[in-house]
Order: C-alpha cells, then structure tokens, then sequence
C-alpha cells in the first residue's frame, strides 16, 4: 500500500481519498504505487515532521496527522476534534510521539568501570613501577587520571615511575579515575609499598594503640574501601550503616541498603527504585575487606547511627541476622551504635541509678554476646559511647555539678558499660558533639571509671553535627594537655579540643591498648571541607599516628575521591 505523508490541507486528504478509492476499484492511480526507498528515508520523514504544523484546539485530526506541541512531533493514533484540553502531552490516547522525533538521551549515572593492573606492588630494591589502566563505559570514556597519593601525575592509560635507594620509603597509593561523556566518574586503586634497603614495617599488633575510623556508606562506592585510600596507621575501619533489624540471610549476599541498611552507590535507594548487588560486586565488597584485614586494618560492622535509632529498629534488633551479615562479609566485629534519643536517667545514687530504656539496651548487647558464644566466633562487640553517656551519678566525681556542662542524656550508658563491660571489646567514644563548654577528657574518664577495656576517644571533623565546636589540629602556646579537669566550673574547653591535646592525653593519661576514634573518614568527601583553621581528616590522622606511634608510615593521606 503506498504510504502517503500527511498533510493539514483538504486537497490533500482529498488525494489520500483518491488513493484508497482507485485501489479499491483496482484502478493505477499515479503516485499511490508501492512506497519507495526515498519515500521511507529518514530525510523525508524529518521533512515532514519539520513541516507540521503546530497542534491547536478545535481542530479536525485524522489518524497519521503529525503536529508540534512543546519542541516535539506528535502523531494522532484516533481521529477527533481537538479541545483546549486535549493536549498531545495530556491525552496519550490521542496521540503519540512521532518516529520523526530523537527522543533525549537517557540520563546516566553509570560511573565508567576502571581496571589497574601494576607489575609489582612492593619494592625492596630499585626499579621502575609500571601501571597499565583500563576504562569502558556505555557513552565513552573522555578522559583518564592518574594520581599518586592524591597529585595528578598522568594523563593517560599507562604510567611509569622509577624507585632507588634515594627515594622515600613507604606506601603510594595510585587511583585511576575515568571520566565519561556525562562527567561520571569511575576509580580504581592500588597500593605499592617501596621500602628498599630495609624491611617493611609489620602492622600494628593486637592490643597495641588504636586509631579507628568510620567509613559512611552514603555517596561512596564499594570500590573506595581498598587499602590503597586506606591509610595504614588506621587499625581498626567500621563500616556504617547496617539497620538493627536487618532481615539478612546467610549466604544472600544480599549487601543492599533495603536489607542489610549499607547506603553504597552500588545498592543504595533511589528515587528509581532499590539497586541491587550483582554477584560481581558483592565479591567485589567481601575482597576489599580481606584486603584490608590481610594488610592490618580490622573491618567492624556498625550497626544503627542516629537515623537507624529513631523508629522501632532496635526494638526489633535481631542479633542473629546482624551476625549472618558480619559472617558473610568477612568483618572482625560488630560496633553498636545505639543512639536513641528516648531514654530518661533518674541521677540518684550509684545503687540506685537507672535509665528508662536500660533494659533495651542491655538486650542488645547481651543477645548479640550470646549469639556469638553460641555459634563458636571470635567476633568483637564495641559500642558508640555517648559523651556524656557516663555522667551524673550521684556519688561519683563527675555528678551534676561537678563537671563543666550537663547534658539531657547524661548516663544513658552507664549501666549497660558498668553491668555488662565485660562482654565488650572496646568503646568509641563519641566524645564530640557537645558544644564549647564539654571536655572530651573528661568524657573519657567517666567512662574509665567503670570500664576496664580499651577506649578510643573520639574526634569530629569540623563542621561538627551538633555544638558548633571546631576540632583544631594544635594547641595554643602553652596550653597543658592535662590542665583545668574536673573543676567545677562550666569553664570553655576551646583551648583543649585539638588533636594534639586530646592524642597526647590519651597517650601519657590512658592506658596502653587506649587510642583515638574519627568521626568519619569520608566527613569531607560527603559533607563539606572543614572550615579554615580546623583539622582535616587527613592532617588529624597523620597527627594521631605521630603522636601514639601507629606505624612508622605517618604521611599517608586519604585520596580526594568523587562524591557519588
């Protein structure tokens, strides 16, 4: 059948008539034939939806009439009188977008898929390192990066960099990272350590100082988690979120934020649905643990985080599935960070000092405990201790109105840490977030005085959540790390909330296996640089490792990665 274009005008629909009426009387009627090549060409089909002409009410369409309505070409599928409401867009029944018209292109948010391959990763003597890189991606790949521990140094697919005996020792991490035509960024690392003429240092032994770091799992890939963007002198990493009432089965593998709360780029909730772990990813997420474990660096899982602690979650915290979950991943431990915001302490006497949601907290730690025991693991349970989780018992040096500032949760964690400390392999204290009159020293002894576990005092990178106190990373001139505890007087502890302060407390004050705890590693990456003058991630790290005596590796840095 010939394929005739539309057009508006009557002599032509008299003529598509006259088409359909000579066939049917099996007459030739010149120009109704057989359509031809040039007839269906895509030249011919856009000269026709250019020369359409703009949908309007109350007008006679046939079926195959092409109109423009908003920059696009519509085609009608039911004849019909238009009205002012029966718009191209509005009734779907009507119309349909014309063939003639390139839909847009479909929005990507794919990040390319970056290989890097090295010829060797450790060096004792002198040589030349060799990095081969590898990017794909569904739209292109504009350009390739290569960076060594953070500065640019190439611009291609292949790098070359030669080690001597004159060169620094220690770790360089190399990320690749490509981008595609939509500015998508994709990365990949790997980590080479030189250490020529000598051996390399071994990780930090057990019990030994700590220095852990939570890693957020929001705006992050399962690919960051490498010991290349890893630092060493971070012992132990906890990996944050996981929801209390996870319904995770053994052997699922099912590492999405849905199921086990994890927020990863990979398997995060969107706005398009839940994205799931492909069997690739989720191996990709068990090796980059093991990797880090294998190097030194405990991985915890930590579980809840202020927005999983104010529902029900932990009221329906299954310690079996978070334990499933912990087996699964490979992780050393399970961190709980139980922050609900509903729990009331009467502030009598130590004898009879309780909190009205003690017994849920008991619960956890004591299920998640016997859990453990049952099953015959060696996994650690730590907590998140609340600043002034230990305050406010009366009796005790640090009553009400003995310390410099109260708090409306002062005591939260008191009975759980004195009552079930044993079950506990170390606290985080959460020893930010307290404004300029709290003292994270003294946070520090609270919890000391009923707890006899290692503890690692926390830092915040500015901008803290609450407060508004800035982490500086010096203290002023003279400033004592010990001076003005305990006194009293709601004093400003400004002076006193630097690293260098609160680390050297911690080593001369605390006890060997004691450390440090930042809130968190990516804080800048996600959130926002800190502000002029504070302490970085990177600069607080590097501080704490000189301080306690880590590692020897004390320059390393976190790599700037995207923010996906």
């Amino acid at each position: 059948m010939k394929t005739c274009p539309s057009f508006r005008s009557l002599a032509a629909r008299r003529s598509v008539l006259g088409c359909f009426t000579g066939m049917l009387l099996g007459a030739l009627v010149p120009g109704c034939g057989p359509a031809t090549s040039e007839e269906l060409s895509p030249t011919a089909h856009q000269e026709a939806a250019l020369a359409a002409p703009a949908w309007a009410p109350n007008i006679a369409y046939v079926v195959g009439d092409l109109v423009t309505y908003n920059g696009k070409t519509y085609r009608c599928r039911q004849s019909h009188t238009s009205l002012s409401t029966w718009t191209p867009e509005a009734v779907p029944a009507l119309w349909e977008l014309s063939g003639d018209t390139e839909p847009p292109p479909p929005t990507d948010t794919i990040p390319p898929t970056v290989n890097v391959s090295a010829n060797q990763t450790a060096f004792t003597a002198a040589g030349t390192l060799t990095l081969t890189a590898s990017a794909t991606d569904n739209v292109g790949v504009t350009r390739v990066e290569i960076l060594e521990n953070g500065t640019l140094v190439g611009s291609a697919t292949t790098f070359s960099r030669s080690f001597s005996s004159s060169t620094q020792n220690g770790t360089y991490a190399y990320t690749v990272k490509a981008y595609d035509a939509r500015n998508n960024v994709g990365t990949q690392s790997v980590q080479v350590t030189v250490n020529i003429g000598g051996q390399p240092p071994p990780p930090p032994p057990p019990g030994s100082r700590m220095y852990i770091g939570y890693a957020s799992s929001w705006n992050t890939s399962i690919n960051d988690l490498t010991p290349a963007n890893i630092p060493s002198y971070y012992t132990h990493l906890n990996l944050a979120f996981v929801r209390p009432n996870t319904t995770y089965q053994k052997g699922s593998y099912a590492f999405d934020q849905e199921v086990s709360g994890f927020e990863f780029f990979e398997g995060a909730t969107t706005n398009n649905g839940q994205k799931r772990f492909t069997a690739a990813q989720a191996q990709t997420l068990r090796n980059n643990i093991q990797a880090l474990r294998a190097r030194g660096t405990q991985v915890w899982l930590s579980v809840g985080g202020w927005s999983y602690s104010q529902g029900t979650q932990w009221a329906s915290f299954n310690a079996a599935r978070v334990v499933d979950l912990a087996q699964d991943l490979g992780a050393n431990g399970i961190d709980i960070d139980w922050e609900s915001s509903g729990s009331n302490c009467n502030k009598l006497p130590a004898s009879q000092f309780s909190c009205t949601k003690d017994g849920e907290i008991a619960n956890i730690i004591t299920s998640l405990h016997g859990t453990i025991q049952a099953r015959g693991l060696s996994l650690g349970i730590s907590i998140a201790g609340w600043s002034t989780g230990a305050y406010y018992v009366q009796g005790t040096p640090f009553e009400e109105g003995k310390v410099q500032w109260g708090s409306p949760f002062g005591g939260t964690m008191y009975n759980v840490v004195k009552n079930h400390g044993s079950k506990l392999h170390h606290i985080n204290l959460m020893s930010y977030d307290g404004g300029d009159y709290y003292d994270p020293r003294e946070g520090y002894e609270s919890y000391r005085a009923i707890y006899n576990g290692p503890i690692a005092m926390g830092l915040e990178i500015a901008p803290e959540g609450a407060g508004g106190a800035v982490l500086k990373l010096n203290a002023e001139p003279g400033t004592v790390y010990d001076a003005e505890m305990l006194t009293g007087q709601n004093n400003m502890a400004t002076k006193y909330y630097n690293v260098e302060t609160l680390a050297t407390y911690m080593k001369n004050k605390g006890r060997a296996t004691d450390g440090m705890m930042v809130w968190q590693i990516w804080k800048e990456r996600v959130h926002a640089p800190a502000p002029t003058g504070a302490a970085s991630v990177n600069s607080a790290g590097q501080k704490v490792c000189q301080i306690l005596g880590i590692t020897s590796q004390c320059n390393q840095s976190i790599p700037t990665l995207p923010k996906y």
